[in-house]
């Protein structure tokens, strides 16, 4: 699909204030994603000392049911076909007499972003008047347009399912923006850990700006361009400790989250040009967000950093054992690599990110 705009109709004319909209090309993709240079890379791999690696993911069947969010649900595993039999613990002398092969092959319903994921700059958009004709569009980062380059189903039928030529049809896709741009980098880099539990211990707390220097000057953090900082706050302990039956009213009560509200913070998280953001918590910042003018976003932390900066975010992640052993052993950097699925056309996806140290 060609993606770039029509000479005499370009995607945008003005984009919004502070954005990073062509800073990076006028069809660009990747957003600060764009940071992570070789030179970047090296310098992770510069903090790969003990030769340790940290598995940062939940199991993927974690929250566990819906009721932290019922638009997702946990992993449905199935087997597949093969030739009319059921394709697990498949004899295949079944099919073959004579052979000895013992065959399990399986699928998965999966909703991609209901545990340790990354979100691509196509899961979350703004209104804006892009052309300047006073009219707010349905945009994404770099004026990629709902409808046109991110496209969904149109029509549900009396169930409240996409309506299909068929089961196995797609309906939905990201022809720009998709999680399969984020993949092909690798997202490979140098990661920061920022520990707020190790100060702001399991209960919530709002962190703006002030809080959130607070504890970088405390340990004595230095995030500089293209780091991928991981905000530590236990959350997905109290998640794991729950055992698969979450309980919400216990967890919007749990843990740190940032403010998204807080225009100062906003403002350190475009000067510091970090590459990502990934947090153990649900959501990155608080849910629902403190009260803001009559017309905002109700995700103010998500609209500045997918559809403003081109800043990825990454929720759920499992970082207590990370962050207690850089604690313990007097260091916050380590190499990150964690790379989503190659899915084309996907909004976001399941990570299993990698921490060596």
């Amino acid at each position: 699909m060609d993606l770039s705009p029509p000479a005499d109709n370009p995607r945008w004319k003005q984009r919004p204030p502070g954005s990073t909209w062509g800073d990076f090309g006028p069809d660009d993709q990747l957003g600060r994603l764009n940071l992570l240079t070789p030179e970047k890379r090296l310098q992770g791999v510069a903090e790969v000392r003990e030769g340790l690696a940290f598995a940062l993911s939940l199991p993927l069947d974690y929250p566990g049911g819906s009721a932290l969010n019922p638009a997702r649900h946990p992993p449905v595993l199935r087997p597949s076909v093969r030739r009319g039999l059921v394709n697990f613990n498949c004899l295949l002398a079944e099919l073959e007499p004579g052979r000895t092969d013992v065959m399990s092959d399986d699928l998965a319903i999966l909703y991609l972003q209901y545990s340790t994921q990354w979100d691509s700059l196509a899961h979350a958009g703004s209104m804006f008047d892009a052309n300047g004709d006073g009219l707010p569009e349905a945009l994404y980062y770099n004026g990629y347009a709902a409808g046109r380059h991110i496209v969904g189903p149109q029509h549900l039928d009396d169930t409240g399912v996409p309506a299909t030529a068929g089961a196995a049809a797609s309906t939905s896709a990201a022809h720009a923006l998709g999680i399969e741009n984020m993949a092909r980098t690798g997202v490979q880099g140098r990661g920061v850990m920022i520990d707020l539990r190790a100060h702001l211990g399991d209960a919530r707390t709002l962190v703006g700006y002030d809080t959130l220097m607070r504890v970088l000057d405390a340990d004595g953090v230095a995030v500089e361009p293209g780091d991928i900082v991981c905000l530590h706050t236990g959350f997905a302990d109290v998640v794991l400790g729950m055992r698969r039956h979450p309980d919400p009213a216990v967890l919007q009560g749990a843990c740190a989250v940032l403010d998204g509200r807080d225009g100062k913070l906003l403002q350190w998280i475009t000067d510091s040009q970090v590459a990502a953001i990934a947090a153990d918590n649900y959501a990155v910042e608080g849910l629902p967000a403190r009260p803001g003018p009559a017309c905002c976003a109700a995700l103010p932390l998500h609209e500045h950093c997918l559809f403003k900066l081109g800043v990825h975010l990454g929720e759920l992640w499992h970082l207590t054992p990370l962050a207690r052993w850089l604690r313990e052993h007097g260091r916050y950097r380590f190499l990150l690599t964690a790379p989503p699925l190659n899915l084309p056309g996907a909004v976001g996806s399941p990570v299993t990110p990698v921490a060596t140290v």
